[in-house]
């Protein structure tokens, strides 16, 4: 069988394992994204056998990430986003201190180095809130408080974890770097975004919207998704946080509700789920057993950690002990964010490869227990109402 006939059968695999497992998770009253995780888990190498990860499935769950956030964007209102600054700022910090701390410890009692540990803690540190957005967005309750917090939290957490992880890897692998050059690149991308935000992105599409070609806007919208995207991984930033922006830009144009719907429809037909689906194709039981007990303690400590910690933020900024339990829980999981990191930390010798699985376990248990979590947080403050049917 050649690539291209491989590639096909693996994304038709994926599609129809998804939605079905979409489908069954909803029926037992759980998010649908709960069962799309698990089914990559089901068709992976850790199972079935029947995906595999490969640069085409890699591809396509990379835009499904974006498409998602770029939505999430759509959906936000940056008045509230500004609101919601030094609670986003606390639940960040708060969600950094706990796991790093708890990472530290635990590295030191795997037997790590100092330096090691610390990189442990920064991994455990991460925060991608993709999963959590899909959970908000399926209950209904993306442009909520809670859903605004956590979004904002996510970009201070993404730009802190990544400058400390800049400096740690520098450090540790006695290679040379610049702090000012990394601060700088960031403050290059941040005035970047409100640049875009604020004058070129609506401009652009106003000038796009003339062009007689078949969906001209739709079109400049996916252009300046990736893009953004783009520009943030070359300043040092996720690619998510670029494309939240993109999002965020169009939000404020009278275009938003056209792009909204349409690009619904080109993130969740395919996209989507496979970014969905990649998460548990990562996962392997090789020689998982014999590290049950440091799989246990780091599962129980990312979980954790991040569920006190941002919860603590969210509390002394003013929510109430559900709300601040729903903005910890929309901080769990590490997803792709995570899996990045750790791939970092085996090729720069930072992780150990005896540990390495176990991490990779630990990341998507973090991702899969996340949509659970935030549903039974939201449950009495109307979490339980029908879910939107997912498109």
């Amino acid at each position: 069988m050649n690539h291209l006939m491989e590639a096909l059968l693996q994304l038709a695999i994926i599609l129809v394992a998804t939605k079905l497992a979409g489908d069954l998770s909803s029926r037992f009253g759980q998010p649908s994204v709960l069962g799309k995780l698990l089914a990559g888990v089901l068709i992976g190498p850790a199972m079935a056998g029947w995906v595999e990860q490969s640069g085409i499935i890699e591809i396509f769950a990379q835009i499904g990430v974006l498409l998602l956030m770029f939505l999430a964007g759509l959906e936000t209102d940056l008045k509230a986003l500004n609101e919601n600054r030094n609670a986003s700022v606390a639940v960040a910090v708060g969600g950094i201190l706990f796991p790093l701390a708890g990472g530290y410890i635990v590295g030191l009692w795997l037997g790590m180095e100092h330096g090691h540990a610390i990189f442990l803690g920064l991994l455990l540190s991460a925060t991608s809130v993709s999963i959590s957005v899909q959970t908000f967005r399926e209950l209904g309750k993306l442009n909520s408080r809670e859903s605004t917090t956590v979004l904002g939290a996510a970009i201070v957490d993404d730009i802190l974890v990544v400058l400390g992880l800049t400096i740690m890897v520098g450090l540790l692998t006695a290679g040379e770097i610049s702090l000012a050059w990394v601060i700088g690149k960031k403050i290059i991308f941040i005035f970047l975004v409100v640049v875009m935000v604020w004058k070129g992105i609506p401009f652009v599409l106003r000038k796009s919207a003339h062009m007689r070609v078949t969906e001209p806007v739709l079109s400049m919208s996916l252009f300046l998704c990736l893009m953004l995207s783009f520009a943030a991984e070359y300043f040092g930033v996720a690619g998510i946080i670029g494309a939240f922006a993109a999002g965020l830009a169009i939000s404020r144009t009278e275009f938003k509700k056209q792009i909204e719907k349409k690009m619904e429809f080109v993130a969740y037909s395919l996209f989507v789920p496979v970014f969905l689906a990649s998460i548990g194709l990562t996962v392997s039981f090789d020689g998982l057993f014999a590290q049950w007990l440091p799989l246990l303690i780091l599962s129980v400590l990312a979980i954790a950690s991040k569920l006190i910690g941002s919860g603590l933020g969210a509390r002394i900024t003013g929510f109430d002990t559900r709300s601040s339990l729903t903005i910890g829980s929309g901080m769990v999981s590490r997803g792709e964010v995570a899996l990045i990191i750790a791939a970092l930390g085996l090729n720069a010798k930072l992780l150990p490869s005896e540990l390495y699985t176990t991490i990779i376990v630990v990341i998507v248990i973090t991702t899969v227990v996340a949509p659970p979590l935030l549903k039974w947080f939201l449950k009495d403050t109307g979490g339980n109402r029908k879910m939107n049917q997912d498109v």
